[in-house]
């Protein structure tokens, strides 16, 4: 793998390092500038490698102090050094040797957050994807799996914690007031999943028995006077690790298991072996300062973390191009936890949601790429939707072929086969195979190609034979870098409702491979006939959106109004309302364009108010259904010469129609859902308060007053409840007294609570219109902004660029010429942060053409700049090359 910072890396480069390493003892003396590392590396020559090669090792802004071999040190002609690359040279050619560096570096200067920073007095590390070689020069890739032990010391006043990966084997107090504690890890692992944290902390402890008997400490470690904040999260790492026994049958392996939240983080969480650094949003927790979307997050990421153990510990990548083999199988391990926890459907609706919101876009822009890429600048850009959430749907659509079981024993064999490897993605999809008998060489080219599949579906019904004779098609749009698309292997559940919603089953299907009502689309062009249909049915395509595809049906309407009352698929009678929707507010959308005036009819509405009053559904579900599609959800679906404000004001009447058809309805629920018990953030509590909340934003519309939603301000006891009601004062009365004095108080009542103030951030940061961005401007010098907190960046400008489509998108490109002049200072603090932000802009050529024009030329200003990071460089280069 090349050193050269400047290179593109290919897949197709790969070769294993000329030397394997068995041990590293690692020595860190923290000081808040001048940190100093030892590491002495117990390595040999691999067997083959050319005797010659020299050793070099990854570095990245870093000053060698010292250099020795075999407790010798290095005469200068023996090695070069600069700031990311050392090389030795004349190293044995066989046998095991030391060698030992040591390098000196500033934890407080590093304002990127990768390596090791020190930030709000703790110090702290972030190693994925490259960090590790910012604090000393090392093999710094995945594939270099070693045993850790680690001493850390440091002032025992300032940094009574000091912890690492595996078990402490020793502690002890030193002279001048500093102590020494020291952690080994018994599981090779590489130098990514290193982790240290120091300083000053609170914990809470519990205890978790294994399956096997075994007894092993939980430690969840916050800042002072939030560790009663923890007791979710602890609770949420207990069942998840009862959950990975029962599902997967995975025993946790260490001593002990910890989790510690720092307020500056670039990520949400790293899986760091047996010590979790969490960003402390996804920590931190009670019914007065978290949502239940916050409880819901916080138990599915807690849960991704510690499924990380083994899908990304004991099995690792072997390069970056297997990035998803990691996180994409580990995402499907938490949604499958998440919808065991709380309700399937509901937790699969918001998959969905998120997958079209993010994937999707990311699929059809200039920043595709397939899920296992071929090629990268910057690793940390493809921490993207479509390795995490498309990779997570890969491993859901195995598991739909091969059913549960199939999927429990292929996977059962990967681990057994790979446990303590750096593999790849052949090498999962060879144990399904190898378990199984299936062939899944077709399907594997779900992870080497891009771009989401649209499906056309045609039918006909023959009364006669009693046959229903289905046709599938399917087409990819080309994506940068591959204008053929070949025809993929799709698992498509089908339903078909009769007359009376009932379920009609088929006596047989025929034309092609399917497993009960999974039809298997392998070609272009599939017929399949189902036999012993007694009438013509309404065609439910693609139940539990059992692939990630799009699909286009010209159904009628009485048929799709038959699957959003009758279907007994949840995800796919929601999907088939929220199709409804779109199609009507996408309409509306062209009326306000043209000139003309907002007309729907009435069985939208119809079968809303239906769906929010049918108590057979549980409330959360009858809250998704009421959510209208976002404005951002119509522009994608109009694909081009997107009109922002039409949007707005067409979803604004279509909203406002809606809630005055429905309104005696609306009010009627905002009361009977409320829960008179304690708070509990349970999923059945939080749907209620999920319907409530959706009927409330209806109701206070119909009636064109704030005075229901500003009493229900005052009268909110949990965090979930109280921001509802001011998102709703705030962007369906943005600048009325009530709004006002909502946003002051909340302001006020949390001053001292930053992750609350994120949300006060985002709520200004998105309330439509151009008046939004001078009031974001104005934020930026309000004293709880921090520009250099990732946390409080995201929350006002991040918001302000993905999820404000008017106040950004002005036609006057104001809003694009504020934010780029954002992203050119962000960079040169933290490159990380600063390539995710500027992916907000990634659409933009789907903008009407004045719009687009004033985007290009904010970006080409942009990457006009000489001295961009690599992160941003890669991310405007893309951009413009589409």
């Amino acid at each position: 793998m090349p050193t050269d910072k400047n290179r593109t890396v290919y897949l197709k480069d790969y070769q294993p390092t000329d030397f394997i390493i068995e041990t590293v003892d690692l020595v860190f003396d923290l000081g808040e500038t001048m940190t100093t590392v030892g590491s002495e590396i117990r390595m040999r020559r691999r067997p083959g490698a050319d005797p010659s090669a020299p050793l070099v090792f990854d570095g990245d802004g870093l000053a060698l102090s010292g250099l020795a071999l075999d407790g010798k040190p290095l005469l200068p002609e023996r090695y070069d050094s600069d700031a990311d690359t050392l090389t030795v040279r004349d190293l044995p050619e066989d046998g095991a040797f030391t060698l030992t560096v040591k390098t000196r570096i500033n934890p407080t200067a590093n304002s990127q957050l990768l390596g090791l920073y020190r930030t709000n007095g703790i110090y702290s590390t972030q190693c994925e994807a490259e960090g590790f070689r910012r604090i000393t020069y090392f093999y710094d890739r995945p594939d270099v799996l070693a045993v850790y032990t680690v001493t850390i010391i440091a002032d025992e006043k300032t940094c009574p914690l000091l912890l690492s990966n595996g078990n402490m084997v020793e502690e002890q107090t030193l002279d001048d007031g500093r102590h020494m504690a020291r952690w080994h890890d018994p599981f090779p692992k590489p130098s990514y999943l290193f982790a240290l944290v120091a300083g000053d902390l609170a914990m809470i402890e519990d205890r978790f028995t294994t399956m096997s008997g075994r007894d092993v400490t939980l430690r969840v470690y916050v800042e002072h006077g939030k560790a009663e904040r923890a007791g979710y999260a602890m609770d949420a790492l207990k069942r998840a690790m009862k959950w990975d026994e029962e599902r997967f049958g995975r025993e946790y392996d260490l001593d002990i298991f910890m989790i510690v939240a720092v307020s500056d983080f670039n990520m949400g969480a790293m899986e760091n072996k047996g010590l979790n650094i969490f960003n402390d949003r996804l920590i931190l927790a009670d019914p007065e300062t978290a949502t239940d979307d916050d409880y819901a997050r916080i138990e599915a990421v807690v849960a991704h973390e510690y499924f990380h153990n083994w899908t990304g510990n004991r099995i690792t990548c072997r390069d970056w191009f297997q990035l998803s083999l990691k996180e994409g199988l580990t995402v499907y391990r938490e949604h499958e936890f998440s919808a065991d926890q709380r309700s399937r459907p509901v937790v699969r609706v918001d998959e969905v949601k998120f997958l079209r919101a993010h994937q999707f876009p990311e699929d059809g822009g200039p920043l595709a790429h397939p899920v296992r890429p071929t090629e990268y600048v910057e690793i940390d850009n493809f921490y993207t939707t479509t390795v995490y959430e498309k990779g997570s749907e890969v491993s859901r659509m195995i598991a739909t072929l091969l059913g549960p079981d199939g999927f429990r024993q292929g996977l059962d064999l990967f681990f057994e086969r790979h446990d303590g490897g750096a593999v790849t993605i052949e090498d999962y999809l060879k144990c399904f195979e190898e378990a199984t008998g299936h062939d899944l060489t077709h399907f594997a080219l779900w992870y080497h190609q891009a771009g989401t599949p649209v499906i056309s579906v045609a039918s006909a019904y023959d009364e006669d034979k009693r046959e229903l004779t289905l046709t599938l098609g399917q087409t990819t749009t080309p994506t940068p870098g591959e204008k053929v698309k070949k025809p993929l292997h799709i698992p498509l559940r089908v339903g078909l409702i009769g007359p009376n919603g009932d379920n009609m089953e088929p006596s047989a299907i025929t034309g092609g491979e399917h497993r009960k009502d999974v039809l298997e689309l392998t070609e272009d062009e599939q017929t399949f006939v189902f036999e012993g249909i007694g009438a013509r049915p309404a065609i439910s395509v693609n139940r539990d959106f059992s692939a990630p595809v799009k699909i286009r049906f010209d159904q009628s309407r009485e048929d799709r109004l038959r699957i959003a009352g009758a279907e007994t698929d949840l995800v796919a009678r929601w999907d088939t309302i929220n199709a409804l929707a779109l199609e009507t507010l996408v309409k509306a959308a062209g009326d306000v364009k043209a000139g003309r005036s907002v007309t729907i009819d009435g069985e939208l509405g119809d079968v809303l108010i239906a769906t929010a009053e049918d108590d057979a559904l549980e409330p959360a579900f009858r809250a998704l259904a009421l959510t209208l599609p976002s404005e951002l959800d119509i522009g994608r679906a109009i694909v081009d010469n997107v009109d922002p404000d039409a949007i707005h004001t067409a979803r604004s009447a279509v909203f406002a129609a809606i809630a005055q058809a429905g309104g005696d309805s609306f009010a009627r629920l905002t009361t009977a859902m409320e829960n008179p018990r304690t708070f509990s953030p349970d999923a059945e509590s939080a749907g209620r308060r999920a319907l409530t909340n959706a009927a409330l934003a209806l109701a206070v519309a119909g009636e064109g007053d704030p005075a229901r939603a500003n009493r229900a301000y005052g009268h909110a006891d949990n965090m979930t409840d109280m921001l509802a009601a001011m998102r709703i004062l705030a962007h369906q009365f943005a600048g009325s007294a009530e709004a006002e004095d909502a946003l002051s108080d909340f302001r006020r009542r949390f001053a001292g609570e930053p992750l609350v103030l994120d949300k006060w951030f985002s709520t200004l940061a998105t309330v439509p219109g151009a008046q939004t961005l001078e009031r974001v401007a104005a934020l930026m010098g309000d004293d709880a902004f921090d520009e250099t907190n990732p946390n409080r960046v995201r929350a006002l400008i991040g918001a302000f660029a993905s999820s404000n489509p008017t106040g950004f998108n002005r036609d006057d490109g104001a809003g694009y010429n504020f934010f780029a002049d954002f992203i050119l200072t962000s960079d040169k603090r933290n490159a990380t942060l600063t390539a995710r932000l500027m992916t907000a802009m990634r659409s933009f050529e789907a903008l009407e053409p004045t719009r687009q024009a004033l985007a290009r030329r904010q970006i080409e200003r942009i990457a006009a700049h000489d001295d961009l990071s690599r992160n941003l460089r890669d991310i405007v280069d893309r951009m413009l090359k589409s």
